[in-house]
């Protein structure tokens, strides 16, 4: 029963949405407005590729991760270790494309993937504000660009709290012609630093076909 509330409330965070209106200043500076009254500027929570660090080093999937899970989508696939994680496909009416789950543990996954191209600086901004819609104590911790398995990823990594649980955030987010992905990571905050090389290992799955 904790497993399924825990992948039920990471799995809202996500995929929430929410009304909003985009309306210009007097100084002409441009914003969104939401229903409950608050607002944002429109640019605040995208990525400055000039100021976000290049990690020099190169990553690269694990000898372990002998299995290839390929979108449907995009031409965009991940390498898993069988052994370790589970998979299922979601519906046409999820916004996932797959779940991810290490066995027996505490430690979830999702793909997402769109056939429409979205700018990585766009998909930082969409990332935190689905999460702001049910964490608005979410908060980036971490963020910069890897080349994973000879492409370009924009990594970042966030924390909030839900309903009382302090939850993170850990994804790669990618972009080419055939579309666009979002593998995102996710566990509670105390149990963090014992899966991150789990995590990496996971992520480091990630390939373009």
């Amino acid at each position: 029963m904790k497993k399924i509330v825990l992948l039920s409330l990471l799995l809202i965070s996500v995929q929430i949405s929410y009304s909003q209106i985009n309306a210009i200043t007097e100084r002409g500076d441009e914003v969104i407005l939401y229903n409950d009254g608050t607002w944002k500027y429109l640019h605040e929570d995208t990525v400055e590729s000039s100021q976000v660090h290049i990690n020099e080093k190169k990553f690269f999937k694990d000898e372990k991760s002998s299995f290839l899970v390929k979108s449907s989508k995009v031409n965009v696939g991940l390498w898993i270790d069988p052994k370790a994680w589970t998979f299922t496909k979601g519906t046409e009416n999820d916004a996932h494309e797959y779940l991810y789950q290490k066995r027996g543990e505490d430690l979830y996954a999702m793909f997402i993937s769109e056939r429409v191209r979205i700018p990585v600086e766009t998909l930082k901004g969409i990332a935190v504000q689905n999460a702001k819609g049910v964490s608005p104590d979410i908060r980036v911790i971490r963020e910069e660009f890897r080349n994973v398995n000879g492409v370009k990823v924009f990594m970042m990594q966030m924390s909030g709290t839900i309903q009382g649980m302090r939850f993170v955030y850990y994804g790669y987010y990618y972009s080419n012609s055939s579309g666009t992905i979002q593998l995102i990571t996710y566990t509670g905050e105390n149990l963090f630093e014992g899966y991150f090389d789990d995590i990496e290992t996971f992520l480091n799955g990630l390939v373009e076909l």
